[in-house]
């Protein structure tokens, strides 16, 4: 499929989400390394991560963002999100949920718009930005769940995997050739122990409560994501490239959830409807018909206890508490913190 031209309205709404990172002195538990200087986060990923790009082009209806910025602010959450937690601020780090193309077209912009001068110059992101910055990527969810959503079986699913590697790969290649050297790369979650999955497609359960099949869906795809990774260390000699285990941080959530002290994890907070509080035709910040009257689909009492936000996506309490388990390393292939990712892995099977 063709990539969309990015508008410039977009763009530059974009741009003032820049975040550049304060000098970082901290030593990670992981591996005694000196930690990286990132000037920039450049995310790549699916609605999990995205940080506005959505919101440029569709607003998001209240209570999106309620729980820290009181308004909606293009987040799929009622807040932060795991890349917010992760840069280390309530406001993001440059962000665009594009793939390479609309990258390349970034890139040129950004220096045009710099040369030219103005308001929005100081913004832009300098040329040596984009070799020393930190490029991360959340994928999987969204690609798996079209294809349930359009009625594939699990099995044709799993079909489809290689070539969304294939795809993944080719567009890190060619960030890698625009001089991209640092890649921190996360594993897709448990998409069985989403309520929309749980709401949509009967399937047996495991322990957890989670539809057995469609995380084992997830396993794999993370497997060949996993297998991709390491081919890509050799292929790009002069990368960087972190593979995160999300899946398992996320899974424990609903495995444990008392122990994190989070409850109802398999029910969305903002929804509408049966065991889970899901309902695709009465989706959060929309309404719902109950006895023949109309009724706002708002969150639940406490979202700061909850897992799940909209029945696809995580609340800011469970973003945050992700991020603090992935940031350290400890889930991390090789086992560095987010901020020692510029890092080349020295490790025999890397």
């Amino acid at each position: 499929m063709d990539s969309p031209t990015i508008p410039i309205k977009a763009i530059v709404s974009l741009f003032c989400s820049c975040m550049l990172l304060s000098h970082i002195t901290t030593l990670s538990p992981a591996l005694a390394l000196e930690d990286c200087e990132f000037p920039a986060i450049f995310n790549f990923g699916d609605s999990n991560s995205d940080t506005g790009a959505y919101a440029s082009f569709l607003p998001l209806p209240p209570p999106y963002g309620e729980t820290y910025f009181h308004m909606p602010v293009g987040r799929f959450s009622d807040g932060r999100l795991i890349i917010d937690f992760l840069a280390g601020g309530g406001f993001s780090p440059f962000y665009l949920n594009i793939q390479y193309m609309q990258f390349l077209q970034l890139k040129s912009i950004s220096q045009l718009i710099r040369h030219q001068g103005g308001i929005f110059a100081s913004l832009m992101p300098k040329e040596s930005n984009f070799s020393k910055a930190l490029y991360t990527f959340d994928i999987g969810q969204n690609d798996l769940a079209e294809g349930f959503s359009d009625n594939l079986t699990v099995q044709q699913v799993n079909a489809s995997v290689p070539d969304i590697i294939s795809g993944f790969s080719a567009n890190i290649k060619k960030i890698y050739d625009l001089g991209a050297r640092s890649f921190w790369i996360h594993n897709t979650g448990p998409i069985g122990c989403l309520p929309t999955i749980l709401a949509n497609f009967p399937a047996q359960k495991d322990e957890a409560g989670c539809a057995k099949s469609y995380n084992e869906v997830a396993q794999h795809f993370n497997q060949k994501l996993k297998e991709a990774t390491v081919q890509l260390r050799k292929d790009l000699p002069l990368a960087a490239i972190t593979y995160v285990d999300v899946y398992s941080v996320k899974y424990s959530l609903f495995k444990e959830p008392q122990k994190y002290g989070f409850e109802l994890p398999l029910v969305a907070c903002c929804g509408y409807g049966g065991k889970y509080n899901y309902n695709s035709s009465s989706s959060c910040g929309g309404t719902a018909r109950v006895n023949g009257s109309q009724i706002f689909v708002g969150s639940c009492k406490d979202p700061s206890v909850r897992v799940n936000w909209d029945g696809t996506h995580y609340t800011e309490a469970a973003a945050k508490f992700i991020s603090d388990k992935i940031s350290t390393g400890a889930f991390s292939d090789p086992p560095l913190a987010f901020k020692q990712a510029c890092h080349k892995s020295t490790w025999p099977n890397n």
